[in-house]
């Protein structure tokens, strides 16, 4: 389903479109980049108290996985679905996936209120997953949607199996050097392309060298204006209150946080969290190591089941 941006009401806390035109461009660059990856059998829009939640959902050909519970994708911040790209074949194999356009996000959802703060994002997400008609699932999120998820298991967790933290928000305050890498980030993805492949290993970014993606995210520079503050990390006292099986996988060289902190305090926090470094990478474990997060978060996922 298609909203013109026009439909949308316009607050300082909503995101919204610039124009139809560079939204339809915008669109035209994510399906490319969703083609890279497994083909989505069913896409729905989930009515909630925030707006409509678009969500793709991807299945195994055998019965008996997708009798096993679900999981559950949100991604980070300023992006979409299409995001999960490379995760998406290996992981709605072994289960049925199902993974969220988050409101506020430049994806195919329509956010007409303000959900940033920590109990009302609780309540949106609860909402999309009794709309799909879920009461248990493995819950896995990265950067910001990695705050969705953490900040899920503390306020609303009875429908998690269990929640998966990919190089996430929500441990600590952001920081400035995360900040310029991204600013610089986008400004490269407007480089000639003949300094793409050294600029991607400087900024440890595949946007750079991948044709498809680098589109997406120039035309989401241009169509879509986020208008959300950055959440503010949960506290230590927030954090022990968690009792959903969580898993944690950082990148040796995150820019996000201080991987070697967070494995030793999360565990530390949470009863029963395992906490994991995956070296040659920063923010983008599940990109740049595709296969070998999979296979961990899936044997997490089955222990947990």
């Amino acid at each position: 389903m298609t909203v013109s941006q026009t439909e949308t009401r316009t607050q300082a806390d909503v995101g919204r479109y610039v124009s139809d035109t560079l939204r339809d461009r915008y669109f035209a660059a994510c399906d490319a980049v969703y083609a890279l990856g497994a083909t989505a059998h069913a896409e729905t829009d989930v009515a909630t108290s925030f707006g409509t939640t678009h969500v793709y959902e991807y299945g195994p050909e055998d019965p008996a996985a997708r009798a096993r519970t679900p999981i559950v994708l949100v991604h980070g911040a300023g992006s979409c679905s299409a995001m999960w790209y490379p995760n998406t074949p290996a992981l709605s194999a072994a289960r049925t996936v199902y993974a969220i356009d988050t409101p506020g996000d430049p994806g195919r959802s329509v956010q007409r209120e303000p959900l940033h703060r920590p109990e009302r994002a609780a309540q949106w997400l609860d909402e999309t997953l009794a709309g799909l008609g879920l009461d248990r699932v493995h819950l896995v999120g990265t950067s910001y949607g990695g705050w969705l998820a953490l900040n899920q298991a503390h306020r609303r967790p009875d429908r998690l199996a269990s929640v998966t933290l990919l190089d996430p928000g929500g441990l600590e305050k952001v920081g400035l050097r995360f900040f310029v890498w991204i600013f610089v980030s986008l400004f490269a993805t407007f480089a000639p392309k003949a300094l793409g492949p050294r600029l991607a290993a400087w900024l440890e970014q595949p946007v750079l060298v991948m044709p498809e993606l680098r589109t997406m995210v120039r035309r989401s520079a241009r169509a879509y204006r986020v208008r959300r503050p950055a959440p503010l990390p949960l506290s230590e006292e927030e954090l022990t209150t968690i009792r959903t099986p969580l898993y944690l996988v950082l990148g040796r060289r995150s820019l996000l946080l201080h991987p070697h902190r967070q494995v030793e305090r999360v565990p530390r926090l949470i009863p029963g969290a395992r906490a994991e470094i995956v070296s040659g990478t920063g923010h983008g474990p599940q990109i740049d190591h595709a296969d070998e997060v999979d296979r961990r978060m899936l044997a997490f996922m089955d222990s947990s089941d």
